[in-house]
């Protein structure tokens, strides 16, 4: 089980863009848009697959893909909330 820094990185993007796809998705269901909800679900399944098939080989990627989710929901989360601050 090699632990390959370049594909934790990558790993890490992927997962903070697949929380942040599944952030906006979430977005659009509640505001009842559903071709970008749509949009978004195809988009979670291709990225979450992506850290499945990796972390399968080797369970070290768990750390990366953990901190990518954790910062990709934080950060669509704040910029909703600085978002709607804004338009009160």
């Amino acid at each position: 089980m090699e632990f390959n820094w370049l594909q934790a990185i990558g790993l890490f993007f992927a997962s903070l863009a697949l929380d942040a796809v599944f952030a906006l998705y979430t977005i659009a269901v509640i505001k009842s848009k559903a071709l970008h909800a749509a949009y978004m679900s195809v988009l979670t399944y291709v990225l979450g697959a992506v850290g499945i098939v990796s972390y399968v080989h080797n369970k070290w990627y768990i750390v990366p893909l953990s901190a990518g989710a954790f910062t990709g929901s934080y950060a669509i989360v704040k910029y909703e909330a600085v978002k709607n601050a804004r338009k009160s």
